[in-house]
């Protein structure tokens, strides 16, 4: 019965996931979010059996049944990365209906965020307030459980604290480190992580920013080679491209928050490791 479940959230993630699509590509174009979905190459409308979640893009290759053109990668990774991360919040979350929501409208913001920023480098304003009200909620709702006034003084100080480091490289740089969205995104989640938590949070954001920002390079190197392109991203990328960086600060912050890993536990095991 409890794989059951697991199942049932997975479907209704990708059917979520479905919709963030709509919303990223629709977000600041002055379209209307209740129009038909429809293949971006040839204009065809898409029909019904050709609108389920992950089981439409494998079906047809990724390609439209129309004019054959491909459909981009990205569509079928938002509708899988929404699935994954709605089944991890039932798992963690499952036992409060209230967190469990209100987390899952949390990862749904984060989706299209990253996705955002990847596709056009900047974080709208928004987004931003909207994951602030949702930790506002969680944080409010934390405090009528457990009624501790310090833990909330304490969860804003360490907001302040991520969001003024990011400032402080936005503001040395002029902006070539780090954009001024990612200060601002690092406000909430430094606030509900907080504490050690927000510390862990910024530095796994760099260690995973640096490894994949390596790797990508890497293989941006073989598509040449190879003469194809990563078409998730907008255009090539090279040693001197601005990266997107709320995905890894994402990253870093669903580390902490999902799996519960502290910066220091990690170094020690990576230490370890190599030994």
């Amino acid at each position: 019965m409890e794989l059951y479940w697991y199942v049932v959230v997975f479907i209704f993630g990708a059917i979520m996931g479905s919709f963030l699509n709509v919303v990223i590509y629709r977000l600041h174009t002055g379209r209307s979010l209740s129009g038909r979905s429809h293949c971006m190459s040839c204009g065809k409308t898409l029909l019904w059996y050709e609108l389920f979640p992950l089981f439409s893009y494998i079906s047809q290759k990724g390609m439209c049944r129309g004019c054959l053109a491909y459909i981009p990668t990205r569509y079928f990774v938002v509708e899988l990365l929404t699935a994954l991360l709605y089944v991890s919040v039932w798992h963690i979350f499952g036992s409060d209906l209230v967190t469990m929501l209100l987390y899952a409208v949390l990862v749904s913001l984060f989706v299209i965020i990253l996705v955002y920023d990847i596709r056009h480098t900047i974080i709208p304003d928004e987004l931003t307030i909207a994951v602030s009200g949702i930790v506002l909620m969680l944080i409010g709702y934390e405090y009528l459980q457990v009624g501790d006034i310090l833990a909330i003084g304490e969860r804003l100080l360490s907001g302040f604290g991520a969001g003024l480091f990011f400032w402080g490289l936005w503001y040395a740089s002029k902006g070539r480190w780090i954009g001024l969205g990612d200060a601002k995104l690092a406000l909430p989640l430094g606030a509900l992580a907080y504490g050690l938590g927000s510390f862990s949070m910024v530095v796994f954001s760099f260690w995973i920013g640096a490894c994949i920002s390596l790797a990508l390079l890497g293989v941006e190197r073989l598509s040449k080679k190879w003469k194809t392109h990563l078409h998730f991203l907008s255009t090539p990328l090279t040693i001197k491209s601005e990266v997107p960086f709320a995905p890894f600060l994402i990253a870093g912050f669903l580390l902490v928050q999902f799996l519960h890993a502290d910066i220091f536990s990690v170094t020690y095991a990576l230490f370890f490791f190599l030994e």
